[in-house]
C-alpha cells in the first residue's frame, strides 16, 4: 500500500486488482428492500469506492459524492463505451450476463468514442424545440401532457368519485409513455402497442425478449416513415440534425428516449406523490404554492429514480477513494449512495422550502441527461394535475409497506395504492395562447382508444378493482 494525502489526512491506497478480489454481491434481497443500508455497509467497509459483484461480474461502485463528481465530470479520464472494458475484451464477461443486452444497445446514453459528440449535438438540437418554453412545440407538448393526464384521471374516475386506485399502474407509468409516443410522432393511437411492449421490456419478465424484438421492429418502421415523410416530432428533428443516422441507429435512439425517459419520469411522479401525501404540512403547502419542482428536487435527493448510472471505464490507472482503479475497470456511479454521503447530506436542510440543485439525479458534467428539462416538465405537470383533479389522496398502505422494485439502474414503486376523492368540478386550465394547442394535441377518438391494447389494459384495471 501507499499513502495518499486527502483533505488534511492520509489514506492508504489499496492496489489490489479488481479481478483478484472477492467482492460481495450487490443485487441481494437486502438491496431490494433497503438499499441505503447496503450502501452504508459498503461505505463503512471500503470508504467512498467499493468493489461489488454485479450478477457474477466484478465492478467498482462509487458511493462518495466527491468521487462521483470526479468521475462524471471527467469524460476523458472515465469514458463510456463498452470497447473500453478490459474484462470484456479479454472474454471474461459471460455471454449470458443478464445486464449484457441492455448495455449492448449502443445509444446516446451508453456510446463512447468519436461517434458520441455528433450524436449528442444532434440530440440537443432535436430536443431544444420541446424543452425551450419559448418554442411553440414546447407549448404544444405541455398542453398534450395536461390532456393525457386529464384523460387518465377521468378514466380512474369511471370507477366512482371516490375509491381505490393504483396510481402507478393507472397514472404514473402510462402518462410518460403516452407523452413519449406523442413526442415520437406515432399516428393516432398506433403507438399504444409499442407502449405495452416497452412496459414488458422494463418489467424484464418472461415475455421481455419477444417484446423487445417487436418494439425495435416497430421503431424501425417508424424511423422509415419519418425518413420518408418528416414531421414536427423528435425523430424527424434528430434526422435533420444527424442525417447520417441509419434506420437501425435511429431506432436505438428512439428506444432510449421511450424507455429511459418514461421509466425515470414515471418513478419520479410516484415518488413525488408519496412525498406530498406522507410528508409534513410544509410539503403540501409548497405544492399548493405552485412549487412542484422544488418538491421534486427534494424527492430526487432522497429517492432518485436512477440509482446507478451506466458504467464508465478508467482510461488509465487512477486513484479513486481508497483504491487504485486499473485501466479498463468498470466503474458504476451510484447517485443514491452519493446523496447519502455525509459530505453532501450534511449540507441539505430537510425542512427548507427551496432545495439544492447539486443533486446527481440527471448526472453531471458533459454527459448530463439531454432530456432532463423535458422529463422534469412532464413530471411536474403530471403531479400538479393530480393534486388539482383529486380533492383528496391518501395512501392505502403505510408508507413503510409500499412495495419497491430495484434493478441495477432504477428503483421505483411496484404499485402505489391510494384512496382518492375526485374534485367536484374537474377543470382544464386554458391554453396559454391560441397557438398552444393545435390539432396535434387533440386526443384520439374514443373508439380508437378502446381498440388499443394500452386502453384495454387500463380499463381492465378499473373493472377488476385493482
Amino acid at each position: 500500500m501507499e499513502s495518499r494525502w486527502l483533505d488534511g489526512g492520509s489514506v492508504d491506497l489499496d492496489h489490489t486488482r479488481l479481478e483478484a478480489m472477492t467482492p460481495e454481491p450487490l443485487l441481494t434481497r437486502d438491496y431490494e428492500t433497503r438499499p441505503s443500508l447496503v450502501y452504508e455497509r459498503l461505505r463503512q467497509r471500503h470508504g467512498p469506492v467499493a468493489p461489488v459483484d454485479l450478477l457474477g461480474v466484478p465492478a467498482w461502485l462509487v458511493l462518495g459524492y466527491r468521487e462521483a463528481l470526479q468521475v462524471l465530470q471527467d469524460d476523458a479520464g472515465w469514458p463510456k463505451g463498452l470497447e473500453n472494458w478490459r474484462a470484456r475484451s479479454e472474454g471474461r464477461v459471460p455471454a449470458d450476463w443478464p445486464l449484457g443486452p441492455s448495455l449492448e444497445v449502443n445509444h446516446v446514453l451508453i456510446q463512447g468514442g468519436p461517434g458520441y459528440k455528433p450524436l449528442r449535438t444532434a440530440w440537443d438540437a432535436a430536443l431544444k424545440p420541446f424543452q425551450d418554453p419559448r418554442h411553440p412545440q414546447a407549448k404544444r407538448l405541455k398542453s398534450a401532457v395536461t390532456a393525457y393526464a386529464d384523460e387518465l384521471i377521468t378514466l380512474v374516475g369511471q370507477a366512482g368519485g371516490t375509491g381505490l386506485a393504483d396510481l402507478s399502474a393507472q397514472f404514473s407509468r402510462p402518462l410518460p409513455l403516452m407523452v413519449a409516443s406523442h413526442l415520437l410522432g406515432f399516428p393516432g393511437s398506433q403507438g399504444d402497442d409499442a407502449l405495452m411492449d416497452m412496459w414488458r421490456v422494463l418489467d424484464a419478465g418472461p415475455d421481455a425478449e419477444p417484446a423487445l424484438e417487436r418494439l425495435l421492429a416497430t421503431l424501425a418502421e417508424l424511423a422509415a416513415v419519418k425518413l420518408e415523410t418528416p414531421g414536427d416530432d423528435f425523430p424527424s428533428h434528430l434526422l435533420a440534425a444527424h442525417p447520417e443516422l441509419s434506420l437501425d441507429e435511429l431506432a436505438r435512439e428512439l428506444f432510449m428516449l421511450l424507455g429511459m425517459t418514461s421509466d425515470h419520469v414515471g418513478i419520479l411522479i410516484s415518488n413525488t406523490v408519496v412525498e406530498v401525501i406522507s410528508g409534513e404540512s410544509s410539503v403540501r403547502a409548497s405544492l399548493s404554492a405552485g412549487m412542484v419542482r422544488e418538491t421534486m428536487n427534494r424527492v430526487v435527493m432522497r429517492k432518485p429514480p436512477l440509482v446507478n448510472f451506466v458504467p464508465r471505464f478508467a482510461a488509465r490507472d487512477t486513484p479513486l477513494g481508497n483504491y487504485t482503479v486499473r485501466a479498463g475497470d468498470p466503474v458504476w456511479v451510484s447517485s443514491a449512495a452519493a446523496h447519502a454521503d455525509p459530505l453532501f447530506a450534511k449540507h441539505v436542510a430537510p425542512s427548507t422550502t427551496v432545495s439544492t440543485r447539486a443533486h446527481l439525479s440527471w448526472g453531471a458534467g458533459p454527459r448530463q441527461c439531454p432530456a432532463r428539462e423535458l422529463a422534469s416538465t412532464v413530471a411536474a405537470v403530471g403531479v400538479g394535475r393530480l393534486f388539482e383533479r383529486f380533492s383528496h389522496l391518501d395512501l392505502a398502505l403505510p408508507v413503510d409497506q409500499l412495495p419497491w422494485r430495484s434493478s441495477p439502474f432504477m428503483r421505483g414503486l411496484r404499485s402505489l395504492p391510494v384512496r382518492y376523492e375526485l374534485a367536484s368540478v374537474p377543470e382544464r386550465p386554458p391554453a396559454q395562447d391560441p397557438a398552444a394547442e393545435p390539432a396535434e394535441t387533440v386526443l384520439p377518438d374514443p373508439s380508437a382508444r378502446q381498440r388499443s391494447s394500452l386502453w384495454r389494459y387500463l380499463t381492465g384495471l378499473i373493472r377488476t378493482g385493482r
